[in-house]
C-alpha cells in the first residue's frame, strides 16, 4: 500500500517548569507518513532536534495503546485531538492535511500544574483515588464469578464506568476544570457492585472532599467532559455521584 507523506508545522507549548513562563515554539516537520501516530510524529521531530543539538519536546507517554491515559495533549483546541473516542497515542497523522498548522498544548488546569512542556502533574487524580477509590474489606479467597449475582444492567454500567483511564481530558475540556466525570466514574464503578457496598457512603464523602481540596471546579452541566472523553464515559455517572453524595450526607453521622 502506498503511504502518503505530508508536511506540517507545529506550534508547541514550551515551559521549563511549573514556575517558568511558557511560550509557543514553531517547528517545521516535513515528510511525515500519514500512517504514523501523533506520538510517532513527535518521536521523529525529537530525534531530529537531538541530532541538531537542540532540546527535545517533553511529553508523557507509556502504553501507546489507548490504555494508560498519560498521552494527554490539547491538539488544535481539543483534548486528544479531532477524533472522537480516541487518545492522543491512537490519533494518526491521516487526521491532518498537507500544510496544516497544528497547535499542541498541555492540559490547562490549576490542579494539573505543568511539569515541563506538554507534561502535567496529574497526581491530584491519584490522591482522589487514595481517598476512597478502592475496596479495603477482606474479601477472602477468589470465588466463582457467578457466586454474587449482579443485575446485567448494573454490571454493564459498572464495567462502562471502570473504563475510565484517568487521562484528565474531562478536566481539560471543562471551563471550570471540574473533575466530576472522573470522580463519578470511579464512584459509580464500585457503587454499582455488591463488593463496594460496605464502604459506599464513606467512599463518596472522602473522594468528593479530596476533589474539592485539590482545587477542581464545579460541574458546568454542559457535557463537554463526555464529548472529550476518549473512553466515552457517560455523564449519567455524574447524576449517580450526586445521588450517592446526597444519600451519604443525609445518613452519615
Amino acid at each position: 500500500m502506498e503511504h502518503t507523506t505530508i508536511n506540517i508545522k507545529l506550534k508547541v507549548w514550551k515551559q521549563a517548569n511549573t514556575q517558568s513562563k511558557g511560550y509557543f515554539e514553531s517547528y517545521d516537520v516535513p515528510g511525515i507518513s500519514t500512517e504514523m501516530s501523533f506520538l510517532e510524529m513527535f518521536d521523529v521531530l525529537n530525534e531530529r532536534l537531538i541530532a541538531e543539538g537542540k532540546e527535545p519536546i517533553a511529553f508523557d507517554h507509556d502504553c501507546r495503546e489507548g490504555i494508560c491515559g498519560m498521552c494527554s495533549m490539547y491538539i488544535n483546541g481539543k483534548p486528544h485531538g479531532p477524533w472522537e473516542g480516541t487518545t492522543t497515542c491512537q490519533l494518526h497523522m491521516r487526521a491532518f492535511k498537507d500544510g496544516d498548522i497544528i497547535v499542541v498544548e498541555p492540559w490547562r488546569a490549576a490542579a494539573f500544574p505543568v511539569i515541563k512542556d506538554l507534561m502535567v502533574d496529574r497526581g491530584a487524580f491519584d490522591r482522589i483515588i487514595q481517598a476512597g477509590g478502592y475496596i479495603s474489606v477482606n474479601t477472602g479467597n477468589a470465588v466463582d464469578g457467578n457466586a454474587l449475582p449482579i443485575e446485567k444492567e448494573k454490571a454493564d454500567n459498572a464495567f462502562a464506568a471502570a473504563a475510565c483511564i484517568g487521562c484528565g481530558a474531562c478536566v481539560a475540556a471543562c471551563k471550570n476544570s471540574s473533575a466530576m466525570l472522573f470522580v463519578s466514574a470511579k464512584v459509580s464503578h464500585l457503587a454499582l457492585l455488591p463488593q463496594g457496598a460496605p464502604e459506599r457512603k464513606q467512599r463518596v464523602m472522602n473522594m468528593i472532599a479530596q476533589m474539592d481540596k485539590e482545587g477542581f471546579g464545579a460541574c458546568t452541566n454542559t457535557g463537554a467532559c463526555e464529548a472529550a472523553c476518549p473512553k466515552e464515559i457517560s455523564i449519567t455517572n455524574i447524576a449517580r455521584l450526586n445521588a450517592e453524595y446526597l444519600s451519604a450526607s443525609l445518613t452519615t453521622a
